[in-house]
């Protein structure tokens, strides 16, 4: 019997997380404001490459306190960066924090917000919950992620291929919507790490909604009907037009919310130029104004080193 979305989504989250992921995330609901869930996704879940960030959300009961949250209210998620140390080396991590109420609505994909099902289509691990009714409601929601992932899919892809040619056409898709640069063929890199994955996933999505059809070995076709790729279709015009100007107004709002935006931006200097950046106590309160004078210090830097 093929398994169902839910039970491949809630064996996947719950696997038991790497070591130093179950660690940060301790810490993590440490610093956060009613925290409910902490959820591990990214490059270092798949590779477990300690020297990059390791990527999280926080979900939270509700929206934190302050002007922050009010912020927070229409322009999610919130953006922090953390370092800790452990074991005699420094872990890094950028988080993202929303409420759960928020990561419901999201995956939906009924607003014109892409990234969140997009991003818990991919595999992620569930770290922490408060209890396990709020995992239930996790598990549910990045389920329902993936459902909303295949539909896009469905319209977005060939009419009649392999699982990964409708998965390949909607992360070009995608990340063309969002107002980031990603190099060309990214989304073969996120495939290739376990293929069997993605194609057990939209297949089990595509036979939960009646939508599949085999056309023959090792190629599917979805059962669409015209007006429902018309549907499809317009509604991913709409995200496609507006995908931009909202990740837009988010760096917007990162740029005077994103806590701790000095010692990443410090961090990725030196790791990706070699340069080092002190860490003035003026520069990490003050991380926008501070930006001109670090980026012409880096300039003469990269002068002194050439002559």
């Amino acid at each position: 019997m093929t398994a169902s979305v839910v039970s491949l989504v809630s064996e996947e989250l719950r696997a038991p997380a790497p070591p130093h992921a179950v660690m940060f995330a301790q810490r993590l609901v440490e610093a956060f404001e009613a925290p409910v869930a902490v959820l591990f996704y990214g490059s270092i879940l798949r590779t477990g490459d300690l020297e990059g960030v390791m990527d999280f959300y926080v979900l939270t009961a509700g929206p934190r306190s302050g002007w922050r949250g009010l912020a927070g209210r229409v322009l999610w998620p919130d953006v922090s960066y953390h370092e800790v140390e452990h074991q005699g080396r420094t872990l890094r991590a950028k988080v993202a924090a929303m409420t759960l109420a928020q990561f419901q609505n999201a995956v939906l994909g009924q607003g014109i917000d892409t990234t969140i099902w997009t991003r818990f289509v991919q595999p992620s691990a569930l770290v922490w919950t408060a209890d396990p009714a709020i995992g239930d409601a996790v598990i549910e929601a990045v389920a329902e992620a993936a459902r909303t992932a295949t539909r896009f899919a469905a319209a977005l892809g060939p009419h009649e291929g392999p699982p990964d040619a409708y998965w390949s056409a909607l992360f070009q898709q995608t990340y063309a919507a969002e107002f980031r640069v990603e190099k060309g063929g990214r989304e073969r890199s996120i495939l290739a790490f376990e293929p069997e994955r993605y194609d057990c996933l939209l297949i089990a999505c595509w036979r939960e909604e009646g939508m599949l059809d085999i056309v023959s070995r090792g190629a599917v076709q979805p059962n669409l009907s015209a007006e429902d790729h018309k549907r499809l279709n317009a509604a991913w015009r709409v995200r496609r037009s507006l995908g931009k100007p909202l990740n837009l107004a988010r760096l917007i709002k990162a740029a005077f919310t994103f806590e701790g935006a000095a010692r990443y931006a410090v961090w990725k200097i030196e790791r990706h130029t070699g340069l080092s950046v002190p860490l003035t106590p003026w520069r990490e309160r003050h991380p926008v104004l501070a930006a001109p004078g670090v980026l012409w210090r880096l300039w003469r830097a990269r002068l002194e080193q050439k002559a």
